[in-house]
């Protein structure tokens, strides 16, 4: 296995979207797919990787305006994971209609994250990433560890020099830290944070810079 990430910064809101593939296996899933994603669907093809998932942090609508782009463009559609504590997010276009906004339904939810969970690139695939529930920007946010490229997709948890909003409903500032201070400052320090916006950044600079987490 020989695992790589790509980043896209897609969209109107400015959205990281990413694609994890083993360059071995062929197989790659997407991160948060926003809109605009026929960019990734054309990276994808260039590079001869084969998409099998599609995994969601969280389901606000400019993390999942492009899931059923992506989703339908293969027949059947591709598995989605969400955890099901933002299902009705999802169900609801992700809130767009709070911003006078519409995007296209995805497919249901097939895989449900939890908490720990191991996920792999193919069904019966060694596990590259572990699941952390992390709520407080809302209630079913999820990050997904990679502990072989020591790299964390974080989505809208924590930001460089910043964390994320949590005036949306389901939103706790209170949760929001203390999910940081469990989930993401417990890894090594040179772990590389991969937010939903903006630069990367890592553990040990928001532990010592994230006016936050002073």
């Amino acid at each position: 296995m020989k695992l790589e990430f790509v980043q896209f910064t897609l969209g109107p809101m400015g959205n990281n979207v990413y694609l994890l593939g083993d360059n071995v296996s062929k197989k790659a899933v997407v991160i948060d797919p926003s809109f605009g994603s026929e960019a990734l669907l054309k990276y994808a093809e260039g590079k001869g990787w084969t998409l099998t998932q599609i995994w969601l942090t969280h389901a606000h609508f400019d993390h999942i305006g492009g899931a059923n782009q992506v989703a339908r463009a293969f027949d059947p559609p591709l598995p989605i994971g969400l955890h099901p504590d933002d299902i009705d997010w999802y169900q609801q276009e992700g809130g767009a209609g709070k911003f006078g906004l519409s995007i296209a339904q995805p497919p249901p939810v097939s895989i449900y994250f939890k908490h720990g969970m191991g996920l792999s690139l193919k069904k019966d695939g060694e596990t590259i990433v572990e699941v952390h529930h992390a709520p407080g920007h809302s209630p079913g946010h999820v990050m997904f560890y990679c502990e072989s490229l020591g790299v964390l997709f974080c989505g809208d948890v924590i930001f460089r020099g910043s964390i994320g909003r949590t005036d949306l409903p389901g939103g706790d500032m209170s949760i929001l830290l203390e999910s940081i201070r469990q989930e993401i400052l417990t890894l090594p320090d040179d772990s590389r944070l991969l937010p939903g916006h903006g630069p990367e950044s890592t553990v040990g600079f928001e532990r010592a810079h994230n006016p936050f987490l002073q």
